[in-house]
């Protein structure tokens, strides 16, 4: 057995390598903050002025040259130092006077981050592990995440199904739930072509916009009700699937992931320029909303034969009626998605998909139609959209072009790819994360998407492919093992 020691941190320390790298780092943050944050317009007496903010810029430039040279530091070996520093750090920010709240919580973060890793690594009284060993332990603990899905997943469902009735469960805590759940019900559709059969789709907005706008123009000008315009707003999202499937399935790489994000801009102009079908930048307004699937409708006063919910039931009026069914209608349809994703993949389509991920030269000498297959995806995961969209709508009960730009679809692909491409449970975790934090940081302002940006960034530099990025094949040849079980394999044979 190899016996690793720990760095003797007064002699083997490279303070120069350190400096030099934690300095490379704090002129990068220097040359991103000074224009973002250094400088901003404000309007003042009819015209626009810039406002110097220097001082929260030196700020964040010595966080950030503290915060990498801890990180040098711990990488080779220097511990109980920046355990120390690190909680200093840490507790000190809240009694120092920061130039803004967003310089405190980043100080506060980032030193309770490194204390964590040094009292690990100090714990553990050995030197940081290699970038491969470091891969091979997170891969192990998502292979046992995993193997524990079988009692988080139902788990999960259960906390879901309760969450409207719980005591601290308010109309704001409903709707971020609803949210979230919309955002998983995208991410499991798009991870169809993202994450089985390894498709990079940048346009998968499109089939959002699809889907709502199929629901408002139905609903609006013929007056149909959601439970009919919801499979044919699926159909018609499925149908420009296949429009966008035919010309890009000669594409590879970026060239396929480029074009996809070119539809999905197209969209989303023809609705921003067709003004007599689509309002144009107006939007429409005015779109029905769901009643109790056609017997009764959630309002206090029906128009005469339309029967209420609370008559219904013989319960009193309230307006969180309407919102608790939304809430239960989006997770029947999210786990209606998991549902069929599930049951497709052990099929001999889903093993398709997932041979066309690992390589589709194979798959064309095996004599899989790649085309096929490749249709199949798009239109299966653009139905899915679709489905997603109609609810929008009727949420919203108002939609335009601007609720589907890029940015939505870069979402749904950063919650795939954060969660682990190919997990079910992965894209859970990153859509919860994903409206959490997002909420969490409401009250930064124009610095609400930066934190989510670092947010990302860190998390793609200590998990690259994902949170949950181990997965095994749907079927296997031989029983599928637990990760103890592996474990305890690889232990006797070694």
């Amino acid at each position: 057995m190899t016996e690793t020691v720990m760095v003797d941190s007064a002699r083997a320390v490279d303070w120069w390598a350190v400096v030099k790298e934690a300095a490379i780092t704090a002129a990068i943050g220097l040359a991103l903050t000074v224009i973002m944050v250094g400088l901003r317009t404000v309007e003042s007496g009819g015209g626009l002025i810039i406002e110097t903010h220097l001082t929260e810029v030196a700020w964040f430039v010595v966080l950030v040259f503290v915060g990498r040279a801890g990180m040098a530091l711990l990488r080779q070996g220097v511990a109980v130092p920046v355990l120390v520093v690190s909680l200093a750090v840490a507790v000190g920010c809240w009694f120092v006077h920061f130039p803004s709240s967003v310089l405190q919580l980043l100080a506060f973060t980032a030193g309770a981050v490194l204390a964590i890793r040094a009292l690990v690594l100090a714990r553990i009284h050995r030197s940081p592990l290699s970038a491969q060993e470091r891969d091979q332990r997170m891969d192990r603990l998502g292979a046992r995440f995993q193997d524990a899905a079988r009692y988080l997943g139902p788990a999960l469902l259960a906390f879901a199904a309760v969450l409207p009735l719980l005591p601290f469960a308010d109309r704001y805590i409903i709707d971020i739930g609803t949210l979230a759940l919309t955002y998983v019900m995208l991410g499991w559709g798009l991870n169809i072509v993202v994450g089985l059969a390894g498709l990079l789709d940048l346009g998968y907005v499109a089939f959002y916009a699809v889907g709502a706008y199929s629901y408002a123009l139905l609903g609006s000008y013929f007056g149909w009700s959601f439970w009919v315009c919801l499979p044919l707003a699926g159909i018609m999202a499925s149908c420009f699937g296949l429009l966008l499937g035919f010309p890009v399935l000669r594409l590879r790489g970026d060239y396929f992931a480029i074009v996809t994000l070119g539809f999905g801009e197209m969209i989303r102009i023809i609705l921003l320029n067709w003004y007599n079908f689509t309002g144009g930048p107006n939007g429409l307004t005015g779109i029905p909303r769901p009643s109790f699937f056609g017997i009764a409708v959630f309002e206090r006063s029906p128009p005469d034969g339309v029967l209420a919910f609370n008559d219904l039931f013989g319960i009193p009026f309230s307006t969180l009626q309407r919102v608790d069914f939304l809430y239960y209608l989006i997770l029947v349809l999210a786990l209606i998605v998991n549902f069929f994703t599930l049951r497709i993949r052990r099929l001999p389509l889903g093993r398709a998909w997932e041979a066309l991920r690992e390589d589709d030269i194979a798959c064309t000498a095996l004599g899989i139609n790649r085309t096929n297959i490749k249709l199949a995806a798009f239109a299966i995961a653009a139905m899915f959209g679709g489905f997603a969209g109609s609810f929008f709508a009727t949420r919203q009960g108002f939609i335009s072009p601007e609720s589907f730009s890029f940015m939505e679809s870069a979402v749904i692909l950063a919650i795939v790819v954060l969660g682990g491409m190919g997990s079910q449970l992965g894209v859970v975790i990153a859509a919860v994360l994903w409206v959490g934090l997002t909420e969490f940081f409401r009250d930064l302002a124009q610095y609400r998407m930066l934190a989510f940006g670092l947010g990302m960034v860190l998390i793609m530099v200590w998990r690259p492919r994902g949170l949950l990025a181990h997965r095994d094949p749907t079927l296997l040849l031989h029983p599928r093992l637990t990760a103890r079980q592996r474990q305890r394999e690889a232990e006797n044979r070694a």
